[in-house]
């Protein structure tokens, strides 16, 4: 299957987080910044898109279209760590991640926490059980009560919720808290939860 992963605004380890994709067997990736994400051709040709973009406050008319036209296509979207936070003032992103207040938060770098399986039958979590992490968290508003919960801790300085499901329109959507920096990304839990939120997300 093929995926694009939509970054901008927000830096990282590029070799680390591409080693995230690469060690996912048959899964195929480009990493574009969102600017050109939207000038490609091939944009609805992708399987599931991957957010790991910081763009604040509003998206521009193009890349509001743009995304918008992913969730009527039915693509499946994945909205990871900070891309949590992107587009605060834009409902439709708000609804999409399932936060209807995404202004106020805050962040604790390099946090260890327990990770719970809140829901064992979840394609995305059967079969796994706990684990610990580390990452940075956030403190805001966790996901809705119409989002699907799979993963949660107790941290204090955590959002309770860390990784939950919800459709938007005809996308499934998956968003996960986690994915700072190589600390997590070489965690094998987050790849492995990761991996298969790409492919439910693509009905695979």
């Amino acid at each position: 299957m093929d995926i694009a992963v939509v970054t901008g605004e927000h830096g990282f380890r590029e070799k680390d987080f591409d080693a995230v994709f690469q060690s996912m067997g048959d899964i195929t990736f480009i990493r574009e910044d969102l600017d050109d994400f939207v000038e490609n051709p091939k944009q609805n040709e992708y399987d599931t898109i991957v957010f790991y973009n910081f763009h604040r406050p509003y998206p521009t008319g193009t890349q509001a279209k743009t995304i918008l036209e992913l969730t009527e296509r039915g693509q499946g979207i994945v909205i990871l760590h900070h891309a949590i936070l992107a587009f605060p003032d834009w409902d439709a992103f708000s609804n999409m991640c399932g936060i209807d207040e995404r202004v106020e938060f805050d962040y604790f770098p390099k946090q260890t926490f327990q990770v719970q399986i809140a829901d064992k039958t979840h394609p995305i979590t059967k079969g796994l059980s706990a684990w610990e992490m580390g990452d940075e968290t956030y403190t805001m508003k966790s996901a809705s009560e119409d989002s699907t919960v799979l993963l949660t801790t107790n941290h204090p300085d955590s959002m309770d919720v860390l990784g939950w499901t919800r459709e938007y329109d005809n996308s499934r959507i998956f968003c996960l808290q986690s994915g700072h920096d190589n600390v997590t990304y070489s965690n094998p839990n987050f790849r492995e939860v990761l991996q298969r939120g790409i492919r439910w997300c693509a009905k695979q």
